[in-house]
């Protein structure tokens, strides 16, 4: 979605109030959570659903 918008991971940030390295956790898959709060700020500054940028993954 940063791509799709023409964004930066660093102008993302600046937007939701997140800082670079947690952004960066998320972005990579890293997370084991996220706040309902950050999901949506995110959503909001992408213009997006959060089923665009989450993915189901099995932890087998």
């Amino acid at each position: 979605m940063l791509a799709r918008r023409k964004m930066t991971l660093s102008e993302l940030a600046e937007r939701v109030d997140i800082s670079i390295v947690n952004l960066s956790v998320l972005k990579t898959g890293k997370a084991r959570a996220i706040r309902f709060s950050t999901l949506e700020a995110i959503c909001k500054a992408l213009n997006c659903q959060p089923a665009d940028i989450l993915e189901y993954r099995d932890e087998e």
